[in-house]
């Protein structure tokens, strides 16, 4: 693994720094997510998966650090146990009861500084090994970009959560990326979507059930 900064880096520092920046959105609107959240409600099961908010937190922080850290060949001085082979199978998508909301955003914290550190010391050309991909190397441009892929996607889930627990919706704080409309607005809107759907599905020849109760 090549995994030494590039003294040439043809790139330049400006696409370092608008990657580390979408990156750093979406980090931000994931913990957004848990802020104004129970204690109960931050960690229950909201899907037939387990899918619980501080569990996709928890599961994000370690496996960006596993992408831009530790296939990087550095070491941030971040112990994540749960992501072990010996590891009981999701042990990184929930928290125990002993692992406190402050810790694993504190966690994910200081991944953030190990990770950007890292990207910025390396360059985007610098490779890397993913043991558990089928290429021999990739790039920092190739594991960064997935990371704001997969981030990303795990901000959706946590928004879809989020709202189930008390209609909190938004992609973030300063982007709500909504319609201002009042619940009655969307009490309509969602009786629009509902009377499509029969229609649809009235036309296929499918029987539905009673609608979800609003």
């Amino acid at each position: 693994m090549d995994s030494a900064p590039n003294a040439s880096r043809p790139e330049s520092d400006d696409e370092i720094e608008l990657l580390l920046r979408y990156l750093q959105l979406a980090r931000d609107a994931l913990l957004w997510k848990l802020e104004g959240v129970g204690e109960y409600d931050v960690r229950r099961p909201l899907t037939a998966t387990g899918s619980n908010l501080l569990g996709i937190v928890k599961h994000v922080a370690s496996t960006e650090y596993g992408y831009l850290t530790e296939c990087l060949g550095r070491d941030g001085g971040i112990s994540t146990p749960w992501m072990a082979e010996d590891a009981p199978a999701n042990a990184d998508m929930w928290a125990t009861a002993s692992e406190s909301r402050a810790d694993i955003i504190a966690l994910y914290r200081r991944v953030w500084a190990s990770d950007d550190a890292v990207v910025r010391e390396l360059g985007l050309e610098a490779v890397g090994v993913v043991p558990w991909w089928s290429e021999s190397s990739v790039t920092v441009r190739r594991l960064i970009i997935h990371m704001i892929a997969e981030t990303h996607r795990h901000a959706g889930h946590a928004d879809i959560l989020r709202e189930q627990i008390d209609g909190a919706a938004g992609m973030r704080a300063a982007a709500m990326n909504l319609p201002a409309g009042d619940a009655e607005w969307w009490r309509d809107y969602s009786r629009r979507v509902e009377s499509a759907a029969r229609a649809a599905a009235e036309a296929a020849g499918e029987t539905v059930g009673q609608p979800v109760a609003e």
